[in-house]
């Protein structure tokens, strides 16, 4: 903990519990009013500690890793990484505020974190299934060629029969064949079922809590959470437009010296936030004829199809931003 002038006043350790975390507050209440905190790792192992800080009426700044240089020099322990949070909050460095994490926006990071690992785990399902398809017995190869995935998972799927796999005694090579495809088949089937069920709650989560992202051209339920889960709960924390653009990876950044004038592309950002504005821009190259006419007009002032995209892509993180700004309306009964 430290002064407003930069003073060491003290340094103790709690446990990562809801008692610890009282427990703090209150120590560091004895030195005075505790108004700003700042906190290492606010989306991870940071984050039920700055959701109670938060409660409590604590502005908790998030801070990103500490100077590699400083580190080397004074080396690394719990306590000085405390002191570099503080001092990091206190020279103005860590400016970011925490998001909140206690609204619709994180509810919709729990489903969505649900369905990208349930869409890894079943396309890898699927590629083993036509793994095994391939080294399959050529009768089998033929039973099953020339159909789509849909009616392929569904014929496979009749191939699981789970009672077989309690009994004892040798079974030939088709068999476990068979079996195998009708496992891989049934638990793609399920992990579909997820998807499905997943998909829906988002859609009803953004239809309740953000309709006005749905009604602009390239935005869908899955675009519109990406965008969400980037802004937080609390977007109000973001000061401009700008720092939303940041956040996506959208804005240019300055790389001059001496005469030399240039801007580079960002690599940064959120880049589930940058990958929703893509899909946004190429959506309204589509079927947008104010995008189209800009595109063209673009083009023939010498600019390039990826600086043209880029363009776009910033336009809409402005639009976005003041969409998501706005007064969210109360949840539909």
């Amino acid at each position: 903990m430290l002064s407003v002038t930069g003073a060491v006043l003290a340094t103790d350790e709690f446990p990562a519990t809801a008692a610890g975390y009282r427990n703090l507050l209150k120590w560091a209440g004895k030195s005075g009013v505790v108004r700003r905190a700042g906190v290492e790792g606010t989306g991870s192992y940071g984050a039920s500690l700055s959701r109670y800080l938060l409660a409590q009426g604590v502005d908790v700044l998030d801070v990103n890793r500490m100077d590699r240089a400083d580190r080397r020099r004074r080396g690394k322990s719990d306590p000085l990484d405390a002191q570099n949070a503080a001092r990091a909050v206190l020279s103005g460095r860590a400016c970011a505020r925490a998001k909140t994490g206690d609204g619709p926006v994180q509810i919709a990071r729990m489903y969505k974190l649900t369905k990208v690992s349930a869409v890894k785990a079943r396309t890898q399902a699927i590629n083993q299934l036509k793994a095994v398809l391939i080294t399959a017995d050529p009768t089998l190869r033929e039973e099953l060629a020339g159909l789509g995935n849909t009616e392929l998972f569904r014929t496979c799927a009749g191939f699981a029969d789970l009672s077989s796999l309690k009994e004892v005694g040798e079974e030939s090579v088709l068999q476990a064949t068979r079996t195998t495809l009708g496992l891989l088949a049934y638990r793609i089937g399920q992990l579909s079922e997820q998807i499905r069920e997943v998909d829906a709650r988002l859609a009803r989560l953004v239809e309740s809590h953000a309709p006005q992202l749905l009604e602009v051209v390239g935005i869908g339920p899955d675009t519109a959470v990406a965008l969400l889960i980037a802004a937080g709960d609390n977007p109000e924390r973001l000061h401009s437009e700008a720092s939303f653009a940041a956040l996506c990876g959208v804005s240019p950044v300055v790389r001059s010296s001496g005469r030399r004038q240039f801007r580079r592309l960002n690599r940064g950002g959120d880049r589930q936030a940058n990958a929703a504005l893509h899909r946004i821009v190429f959506t309204r190259l589509r079927v947008d004829p104010r995008t189209q006419n800009y595109y063209e007009r673009r083009l023939k002032e010498g600019k390039t199809r990826r600086e043209i995209i880029r363009c776009l892509k910033r336009y809409a993180a402005r639009e976005v931003f003041h969409l998501i700004g706005q007064p969210q309306p109360e949840p539909r009964s």
